[in-house]
């Protein structure tokens, strides 16, 4: 934890619980930028674990640090990862009595912000509710806003960091900009706090690169001209892991294509700690580097195939061959671990039954060398992607797809599928514009559930803003 008084005083929220909020990589980082400049310091604030209850009892949302109600700091900062975080942001804003819409807002309300990997999609959704987002990578952009800011006034403020790469302010800037950079040297984010009290329990968490050297066309995180891939060496990522850390994980949207992957994970692993590795690809997989992995603490081996069958994966641009597939559960087999875990996505353009009978057909055979489980997500289509207008596959049909898959491997994979239902209300926030950021506050404020949202969307006549339909 960083404390410390400053002139300049910024609640950096996270629209989800403290278990959930405190395993997010970026947002520690932002933390710990803004307490690192002169005049200014962060406290963090989170969705209660039972907001009824703060409700009935007439509780603000409290800062950790000081316990300090959120409608006393003149800075309110959201850090956003995807689209069904948003009512989050009305869960905090109403609990503390500040209005989630902007234009309801005056001076007297603390500036809300928005950023974080959301703004990398479909930030648009977040403009009746942000006075500026930040749209990119903000470890600079941060300390631009505290420089601007004391002694401002807000409107004068807004109007200068509108002409700031990156920055968009509703009503103000003509058009969204394209996403930021840090700069280099803001490498690599890694944690500020170690807790037991999250999704990755005391896990040291740290960046040995960013962005993607690869061209999968349904991922926002892709090989971009202006981004691209980004290594840290070695040596700077193993300083930056503190002695006390037992548990480290390496995180990013391809870390095993960084260039000295095995290095590092022996390196750290060689050291006593255990390792965990987001983002492994199958055609990066080494027996070194699984055994590493073994020694590390890993029981499960994670990767991706994100393609009900080959034809699928080469027309997505995936990387990913059977072959790759099947040399990874032979790793699971020899190195003592207990599972294979693909993940796999359904509903992709094109797909046919036959490709889900292929997919049933190659789990069984993958089953036969190590026990293999699914994880099954409905596919949607993201803006600022190849994929971007794709139509989502009907509810029915999906839910068709996933008992044929669960007949086909009659129990002899483990099937984990994500919800059709919930996936069809990405997919609307992750197509549509401003009203359906309108649509998601009307569905909180109904009650949050799978009929509210339709209620919502279709009250408003929302459709993709692509030109197609958004089937159910």
């Amino acid at each position: 934890m960083l404390r410390k008084a400053a002139p300049v005083r910024v609640a950096l929220c996270h629209p989800s619980t403290y278990r959930v909020a405190m395993s997010s990589l970026g947002f520690q980082s932002i933390y710990r930028e803004i307490n690192l400049h002169t005049d200014a310091c962060a406290e963090r604030a989170f969705v209660p674990d039972d907001p009824d209850q703060y409700r009935r009892n007439r509780m603000p949302v409290l800062t950790y640090e000081s316990e300090t109600p959120l409608s006393h700091f003149p800075v309110i900062a959201f850090s956003i990862a995807y689209e069904l975080e948003l009512p989050g942001i009305f869960e905090i804003l109403d609990l503390c009595g500040i209005p989630s819409l902007r234009r309801e807002r005056t001076e007297q309300h603390p500036l809300i912000i928005a950023g974080g990997p959301l703004t990398n999609s479909n930030p648009v959704i977040l403009a009746p509710f942000a006075d500026l987002i930040f749209v990119g990578e903000g470890e600079n952009f941060v300390h631009t806003l505290l420089e601007e800011f004391p002694g401002a006034k807000r409107d004068d403020l807004l109007s200068r960091l509108s002409a700031i790469p990156g920055v968009y302010v509703p009503g103000v800037t003509a058009e969204m900009p394209q996403a930021a950079r840090a700069a280099d040297f803001s490498l690599p984010a890694y944690s500020q706090i170690l807790t037991a009290n999250t999704v990755l329990a005391s896990m040291f968490l740290i960046e040995p690169e960013r962005g993607c050297s690869r061209s999968c066309t349904y991922c926002v995180m892709r090989r971009t001209d202006r981004h691209g891939m980004r290594l840290v060496p070695p040596e700077k990522v193993l300083s930056l892991i503190p002695e006390e850390a037992r548990r480290v994980g390496l995180v990013g949207a391809a870390v095993t294509d960084h260039l000295q992957i095995e290095r590092l994970v022996s390196e750290i692993v060689a050291g006593g700690r255990e390792i965990g590795v987001s983002s492994l690809r199958a055609d990066r997989l080494t027996g070194n580097l699984v055994r590493a992995l073994a020694q590390g603490g890993n029981r499960t081996l994670t990767t991706a195939s994100d393609g009900a069958s080959q034809r699928l994966r080469n027309q997505v641009d995936r990387r990913t061959s059977e072959r790759h597939l099947i040399r990874a559960a032979e790793f699971v087999r020899d190195t003592g671990m207990h599972r294979l875990k693909l993940y796999e996505m359904v509903g992709l353009p094109g797909e046919t039954q036959e490709d889900i009978d292929e997919l049933v057909r190659f789990s069984l055979e993958l089953s036969r060398i190590a026990p293999v489980s699914l994880g099954i997500s409905p596919f949607v289509a993201k803006r600022n992607t190849p994929l971007d207008g794709a139509l989502f596959e009907p509810i029915s049909s999906i839910n068709a797809k996933l008992a044929r898959i669960r007949l086909g491997v009659k129990g002899m994979v483990e099937v984990r599928p994500a919800s059709a239902r919930w996936a069809w209300v990405e997919y609307m926030l992750s197509q549509c514009g401003e009203a359906a950021g309108l649509a998601a506050l009307d569905a909180w404020k109904a009650g949050g559930g799978f009929t509210e949202w339709k209620r919502a969307f279709n009250k408003r006549e929302i459709k993709p803003e692509c030109g197609g339909k958004a089937h159910l």
